[in-house]
């Protein structure tokens, strides 16, 4: 992206990756979801509330998935927020090869939604999600919120 007069446009001063690593415990899961909220506040991203709250719900979900089915293989998981100039995306990846896939609706389970959910609340967003293989074998899930409603594309 340039600006006029072949300048390269800088980041804005939100923008940029970072990751973390936790072990795969269920003391990770808020821990994860806390040090997400921090850093948004800390790089002063302009996301709505709204987002926000449904992001660090996604986290929530992720952290709790990889702990719960990945643990055995993968005994820490990784945790990727990048915020570009429209959009926030946040990763979560494991050693662990299965690919889950979000199941149906279905009332008489207590548990297994973690994904469906996932994919509501980016829908709702005007965000995308997926699960990508990783080069090592395992896997990670990511989901793209705009920070603006339904504008722009989310990364790949």
């Amino acid at each position: 992206m340039e600006s006029s007069g072949s300048v390269p446009a800088r980041p804005l001063p939100y923008e940029g990756v970072w990751r973390f690593t936790a072990p795969a415990l269920d003391v990770s899961v808020p821990q994860a979801r806390h040090a997400v909220r921090d850093l948004v506040g800390r790089q002063g991203v302009p996301v709505r509330d709204e987002v926000l709250q449904g992001l660090l719900l996604i986290v929530s979900e992720l952290v709790t998935n990889a702990v719960r089915h990945a643990a055995l293989l993968s005994p820490e998981v990784a945790v990727e927020v990048a915020v570009g100039p429209e959009w926030i995306r946040v990763a979560v990846e494991d050693d662990h090869p299965y690919r889950p896939k979000a199941l149906e609706r279905d009332a008489a389970r207590t548990g297994g939604r973690g994904l469906l959910l996932v994919k509501e609340i980016t829908r709702e967003a005007g965000g995308e999600c997926d699960v990508e293989h990783t080069p090592r074998g395992g896997k990670v899930v990511w989901a793209a919120l705009p920070l603006v409603p339904m504008s722009g594309a989310a990364p790949r």
